[in-house]
């Protein structure tokens, strides 16, 4: 299993060494293998595009999944890029718009909240090489140990980022925030029905996690979203810092969790092929349903 994962790591550190277009071409066919040869995945995000867009016609959903999988395959391969190339090469492939230094000059702490699209990545790279202030986050620990070291040292290489394990009790993070340290918040996971409430997603009941509300009204925090797009050829990646919600959260977490999961609906809606759609959004259901992935 070792030998697999430092294979893979040579191969993306090796890849990361060519010019970016051909990186995106390599990706783009790695993804349409994926397609032939990631059956379950392929189940799942079909079943999810299906779920969610039932008034599109067949041939558009399928069109929509087989670009998922070529930009899939593309972003699993850009982890060579971000994890090891010079940030100089780098700054010049991510075009940041809107205020990324909106958590430099805020008194109140901020929670950037950054949806699943696949670019995802792109966001932790960007708010260290863009801005001062130092981001904690909460990530789930890889199997492999090698791997899980690889990662995290590929993300937390510019020195401006602290990842704690769900492992870690939650107050440590707390306290970090409470420091001044921007908290980067991805939302919309299906963890089960534990503090989570089951509101739509695309006229869908989906389990949606309460913490961003909670945690955002405990704290006092400043909310801005942050949205990472796929620019087609090399032109990289554009990560947009979106205007801060200036009536979020409410006494109501519900609510807005509801407003959460529309808000990523309108941005999915930009670029449905860059949603994460091999996750299984919908994989708790209310009390009685079935599955839907059977």
């Amino acid at each position: 299993m070792n030998l697999a994962a430092r294979l893979l790591v040579a191969a993306l550190r090796l890849l990361q060494l060519l010019p970016f277009a051909i990186q995106v071409r390599i990706g783009r066919g790695f993804g349409a293998l994926l397609y032939l040869s990631a059956h379950k995945r392929r189940r799942i995000a079909q079943r999810n595009l299906d779920l969610c867009f039932p008034q599109w016609p067949a041939h558009q959903r399928d069109q929509v999944l087989r670009e998922h999988f070529a930009l899939l395959g593309r972003s699993l391969l850009e982890r060579g890029l971000l994890w090891y190339a010079p940030p100089e090469r780098l700054k010049g492939l991510i075009h940041v718009e809107g205020d990324v230094g909106l958590a430099q000059r805020s008194t109140r702490p901020v929670m950037w909240l950054v949806p699943h699209f696949l670019g995802l990545e792109v966001a932790g790279v960007a708010v260290q090489l863009f801005q001062q202030r130092t981001a904690v986050d909460i990530y789930r620990a890889q199997s492999n140990a090698y791997l899980d070291a690889e990662l995290k040292k590929g993300r937390l290489r510019f020195g401006r980022a602290e990842a704690y394990s769900r492992s870690v009790p939650i107050r440590q993070v707390i306290k970090r925030i409470r420091e001044g340290c921007p908290f980067f918040n991805m939302p919309d996971q299906d963890f089960g029905a534990r503090d989570s409430a089951f509101v739509p997603f695309f006229g869908v009941s989906a389990a949606t996690l309460l913490a961003p509300s909670k945690m955002a009204r405990m704290l006092d925090m400043v909310v801005q979203p942050v949205v990472v797009d796929m620019l087609p050829g090399g032109q990289g990646w554009r990560v947009r810092f979106l205007e801060p919600w200036a009536d979020w959260p409410t006494p109501d977490p519900v609510a807005d969790a509801a407003r959460m999961n529309a808000f990523i609906e309108a941005q999915i809606l930009l670029e449905p092929a860059q949603y994460l759609w091999v996750h299984q959004r919908f994989k708790t259901r209310p009390p009685g349903e079935p599955s839907v992935y059977r």
